[in-house]
């Protein structure tokens, strides 16, 4: 990474590069760790050095490089759907020297049985509102991306915490998904996607794969559960 990048804000060590992807509000909240910084404080309060990581919907990159930076993790392998983003992830791993501690895919996750090689995924103006889903027919530009088996991934990876916020999309893949050799779990729900009965069933099915809320990490919308007793 050439010395001429500029850097636009820190998170926790964690240096982000200027982007046309941040703005003054947002480079407010990374300085101060409230970007995503339930996601964060659940993230380092559950992952140790013996950890492998999966993250799932890297967004800007900033979650999953201040956890391998500070939890320093065996590894973290990230998935991004939206390819805009993609240049804008490595340049951030690049930066902080990430590169050989976290990787990243540019598929979508899927746990179904029927999985198609592909799905169309819309990129939005803001980022934020990128997604699988559409439900209100908003505005965007529809791109195909890659997917891969949520399954073979953790066979694969060996990870042991799972980091998610994929803007809804996470109930279908709870849906389907084995837990099972996860041990800790850090989740943003959407209602806004699929309503309270949605969230509902996303936290009975963590519930029932035998997680248990960490009270002081988590809030409504954004649960770090581990299994067993919560600590």
């Amino acid at each position: 990474m050439p010395d001429t990048v500029s850097v636009a804000a820190e998170c926790l060590g964690v240096k982000v590069p200027a982007s046309r992807f941040l703005n003054d509000t947002r480079i407010e909240r990374i300085n101060a760790a409230r970007y995503e910084g339930q996601e964060i404080a659940g993230a380092l309060h559950v992952t140790g050095a013996e950890d492998r990581v999966l993250e799932i919907g890297a967004g800007l990159g900033i979650v999953g490089a201040v956890v391998a930076q500070n939890a320093k993790p065996q590894a973290v392998t990230s998935f991004e759907a939206n390819p805009e983003l993609v240049p804008e992830i490595e340049a951030l791993y690049a930066l902080n020297g990430l590169g050989g501690r976290i990787a990243l895919r540019n598929q979508i996750l899927i746990s179904a049985p029927d999985r198609p090689e592909s799905m169309p995924f819309h990129v939005r103006s803001s980022y934020l509102g990128s997604s699988l889903l559409n439900p209100a027919a908003r505005p965007s530009t529809v791109v195909d991306v890659p997917t891969a088996d949520f399954a073979a991934v953790c066979g694969e990876t060996g990870a042991t915490v799972l980091i998610m916020d994929i803007e809804g999309g996470e109930l279908e893949l709870l849906r389907h998904a084995d837990l099972g050799q996860f041990r800790a779990v850090v989740l943003e729900f959407h209602p806004e996607a699929y309503g309270v009965e949605g969230m509902r069933e996303c936290k009975a099915i963590l519930t029932e794969a035998g997680f248990q809320r960490v009270e002081e990490k988590s809030t409504r919308t954004v649960w770090t559960c581990v299994r067993g007793q919560a600590g």
